[in-house]
């Protein structure tokens, strides 16, 4: 059900400043970090970091509150090549508002989809967003 549901909309502006982020030229970390303002019935930007690794993008994120996440990372496989992925992390809280959990819900393929990304993980506590369970998920990528 929640696949059709499509709470918020994806302000303009982001959608801009996602599709420039997708084509980013430089080699460090960086997030974009978005909320779904109530009001406005809207996704939009709430912060952007340059150079951030796992550990501190999790100190920027709520501990109560859903948030959306598209995370440049720079990848050193196994074999010495580096790869720059952009994954998309959805923190959603255990013990947030089930309000707010069905709005962020609801919003997040259509947010997935306008960002297009494939690298899609999911975290219930920010305390799981660490370099090595980054690294895990996308091992599966190869």
């Amino acid at each position: 059900m929640s696949d059709s549901l499509v709470v918020c909309e994806v302000d303009p502006e982001l959608k801009e400043k996602l599709r420039k982020f997708r084509f980013r030229k430089e080699t460090d970390n960086a997030a974009i970090i978005m909320k779904v303002d109530k009001d406005r019935q809207m996704v939009v930007l709430e912060e952007e970091f340059q150079n951030i690794s796992p550990e501190e993008l999790k100190m920027e994120l709520p501990e109560r509150q859903p948030r959306f996440v598209v995370y440049s990372y720079k990848y050193v496989h196994e074999d010495g090549r580096v790869s720059y992925p952009l994954c998309f992390i959805f923190s959603s809280p255990v013990g947030c508002k089930p309000e707010q959990q069905m709005m962020y819900a609801g919003s997040k393929n259509r947010l997935v989809q306008t960002a297009e990304l494939t690298k899609v993980f999911e975290i219930r506590t920010t305390d799981d967003l660490t370099e090595a369970w980054l690294r895990e998920k996308l091992s599966f990528f190869r």
